[in-house]
């Protein structure tokens, strides 16, 4: 289940919630505050490879990916 990311627009709180694909989030309520309907942020997620400028590792010796960071390899 992808992890989405929303803030509550009357007291700022932010949320991270699991939530299935197509869900809204227009039923949540902020925890804080008790507000209903917080706005979805625009999230993004990174993964570093080796054409990435800020990737410091070499190959990996994985045989199942060449990142070094699948479940195989205990990452």
């Amino acid at each position: 289940m992808p992890l989405y990311e929303y803030e509550c627009e009357k007291c700022g709180k932010h949320l991270e919630v699991r939530q299935a694909v197509g869900q809204d989030g227009a039923d949540l309520e902020c925890p804080s505050c008790g507000t209903v309907g917080p706005r979805r942020l625009f999230s993004s997620f990174f993964c570093a490879g080796t054409g990435d400028p800020g990737f410091s590792g070499g190959s990996s010796s994985c045989s199942t990916c060449s990142s070094g960071s699948c479940s195989s390899c205990g990452v």
